[in-house]
């Protein structure tokens, strides 16, 4: 196997790099044979997997190794692309932007609880903290708090809150939660936000914004910066919760309950949780494989829906969400929306205590009970089984909380997906203003064809989306810069802000080139714009 270098970047000049970087932190601590890179690739790739490799891969320890990282790759001119855990599947995982990149992985040595504060209900964290890590902490002190968690609580704390992802309880929009950060800057400097900024501060993780302009959100799903510590709030824990499903039988029924859902969402009660709306697809993936509804294969035909349906006793859109408080709030909040969405003609409502686990249909409900309390899971990955070399990338177009715009988007994916080949397994994760939508396009990664075909239903969509007004908050390594490409207001007047930015703190480049579609002045005309 071929080592592969940034193609700018003479092969001794990444030699003498790779050799102080040994000298820093050990050479147990840097990874640059090419066999052993293939664990940094694309977990799920749709291209060619040289495409995103790494040249090597450097886990420093502390804030101070990361700072001479920084001013070596400047010496030597040698570009990093930072990781936590690397656990972004379905938009790239650990891999880099641009192939050759030294991946700066800081999940294995840089993983600190630095401090959990029970009674302001915080916790300061390095990045290679998971949420099983906290969780455990958390449950080993014995403090009366919660985390809030994604599907999957095997990924970083920090990496999440970065890449602005999403949870369930009232806390579910982690970069919202954040409360200071630390971060080395492209010239290896150092700098703390908010309160933090005070070498005297007290308050670094109890007011995030700090006095002057609050810079904080330029190292969110940006290349500005390498993150080395993150305050984080935590939710105090409730007396009580509770979860519930409700079903509903028709595709058509989305525009109706979008429609009802938004005032009890709006207020912040009775929906308290981040309500998700899954499809029946989405929902068997999660419990079964594609064999056992089409054991030779072919499309998911209405018949073979319905039966999904009646198997697993769902319908074909399932609303999960969970309520809090002492009993008889929970009680009087479950019997407003059981009310309210009782409208729809043919939904059914459960909770935890009327369906059983081990009853069929009933794992998804159970699962979200856990996450709904801040218990991580790793259970959704179960949808990787759908078929063979499960792979998956993510579609993330946001919808506004409208009935019939949401039957539009909707509509829209599912159709391409229909004609693109991948099934349509998705959920709307619901804001307070808007909806998060989604889609997991399953294929199987040893399948060129499945590969191809993916890809180019992600280009589609993104190109389609922004047709229809609809952007996306989050995406895979080889959409990015199509993704900022529709972000076009003012002759893309964003992305060459982002630029103007990039240029100042970035002038040799050396931070994830590439990362959400911006480049530095090095790299900006040199082809490696996707699609080219």
């Amino acid at each position: 196997m071929d080592r592969i270098v940034p193609a700018d970047v003479p092969v001794e000049e990444f030699d003498a790099a790779l050799q102080k970087f040994r000298i820093l932190l050990g050479a147990e601590h840097v990874i640059s044979e090419p066999e052993a890179l293939t664990e940094f690739d694309d977990p799920f790739p749709t291209t060619s997997a040289d495409d995103f490799r790494p040249g090597a891969v450097v886990f420093p320890e502390t804030t101070e190794d990361v700072q001479e990282l920084v001013r070596i790759a400047n010496e030597h001119r040698i570009p990093l692309s930072p990781v936590a855990t690397g656990k972004n599947l379905g938009y790239g995982g650990a891999a880099p932007r641009l192939a050759g990149t030294v991946v700066v992985h800081t999940s294995r040595r840089m993983n600190k609880i630095i401090e959990v504060n029970e009674k302001y209900a915080y916790a300061l964290i390095e990045p290679g903290v998971t949420y099983f890590d906290l969780y455990n902490h958390i449950q080993e002190q014995g403090y009366n708090l919660w985390i809030d968690v994604p599907d999957l609580g095997w990924g970083s704390v920090v990496g999440n809150a970065l890449d602005r992802g999403v949870g369930y309880t009232p806390y579910g929009d982690h970069w919202s939660w954040q409360t200071g950060l630390e971060v080395v800057l492209p010239d290896g400097d150092l700098l703390r936000t908010g309160m933090g900024a005070m070498s005297t501060a007290k308050t670094w993780q109890l007011f995030a914004y700090g006095f002057g302009p609050y810079p904080d959100g330029l190292f969110s799903q940006s290349n500005f910066g390498i993150v080395t510590k993150m305050g984080i709030a935590l939710m105090p824990a409730p007396p009580a919760a509770e979860t519930f499903v409700i079903t509903f039988e028709q595709e058509e029924d989305l525009a109706q309950i979008v429609d009802i859902m938004l005032p009890l969402r709006i207020g912040m009660a009775p929906l308290q949780s981040v309500p998700v709306l899954r499809n029946i697809v989405l929902d068997a993936a999660a419990q079964t494989k594609r064999t056992h509804w089409l054991p030779e294969g072919g499309p998911l035909t209405p018949e073979v829906i319905q039966r999904m349906k009646d198997e697993l006793d769902l319908g074909y859109w399932n609303l999960y969400a969970t309520v809090y408080g002492p009993p008889e709030q929970i009680e009087l909040f479950l019997g407003m929306i059981k009310n309210a969405f009782s409208a729809v003609k043919g939904s059914r409502f459960f909770t935890t205590q009327d369906r059983a686990e081990d009853t069929p249909g009933s794992h998804v409900l159970h699962d979200r009970h856990e996450i709904n309390q801040g218990i991580p899971s790793i259970k959704e990955q179960q949808i990787l089984e759908w078929v063979p070399n499960g792979a998956h990338i993510g579609f993330s177009p946001i919808s506004e909380p409208d009935g019939a715009e949401a039957q539009k988007q909707f509509e829209m994916v599912r159709n391409r997906s229909y004609e693109y080949g991948p099934d349509y397994a998705a959920q709307f994760a619901v804001g307070l203003r808007e909806m998060h939508h989604i889609c997991l396009f399953l294929y199987d990664s040893a399948d060129a064809d499945q590969r191809e075909q993916v890809m180019a239903l992600g280009r589609k969509l993104v190109e389609e989306g922004a047709e229809n007004g609809y952007g996306e908050y989050r995406t895979h390594l080889a959409l990015m810069d199509q993704v900022m490409d529709t972000f076009d207001f003012n002759d893309n007047a964003l992305l060459r802000f982002h630029e103007r930015i990039k240029d100042a703190l970035d002038p040799n480049s050396i931070m994830a080139p590439g990362k959400s579609g911006i480049w530095g002045a090095r790299y900006r005309d040199a082809g490696h714009h996707l699609p080219r």
